[in-house]
């Protein structure tokens, strides 16, 4: 299975995506926001993909999109943008940033599911 990492500031959500990651038998780390995110993914630069909220303090969502693919080790990661925020100008800035897929809060377990069929199939 992969190694996934989670970042959301707000700990039910991270719980939640976390739970249903890890029933479908893929580790998990867990980041609270942008700066913890990229801390925890020099430590495992071996993740398989990242699901990263958009609104979180210290480093959002896209910033920490920038600065991972800013890293070269590190770039060419999946990162998929999962948030409230449906805006179209928001998912033009996620995927500008290199978000390869955006699901909008509240998730469907069905949907993360799809998404990590068609990301590191």
């Amino acid at each position: 299975m992969k190694k996934i990492l989670v970042l959301d500031d707000t700990q039910s959500m991270r719980s939640l995506l976390s739970m249903t990651l890890k029933q479908s038998g893929h580790t998990v780390i867990e980041a609270i926001d942008g700066i913890d995110g990229l801390s925890k993914l020099k430590l495992n630069p071996d993740v398989d993909l990242i699901f990263t909220d958009l609104n979180m303090p210290n480093r959002n969502g896209i910033e920490f999109i920038k600065d991972v693919k800013a890293i070269a080790s590190l770039k060419s990661i999946p990162i998929v943008m999962l948030t409230t925020e449906s805006e179209e100008q928001r998912k033009l800035e996620g995927k500008a940033a290199g978000a390869m897929a955006w699901i909008v809060k509240p998730f469907k377990v069905d949907t993360i599911q799809s998404v990590l069929e068609k990301i590191i199939s």
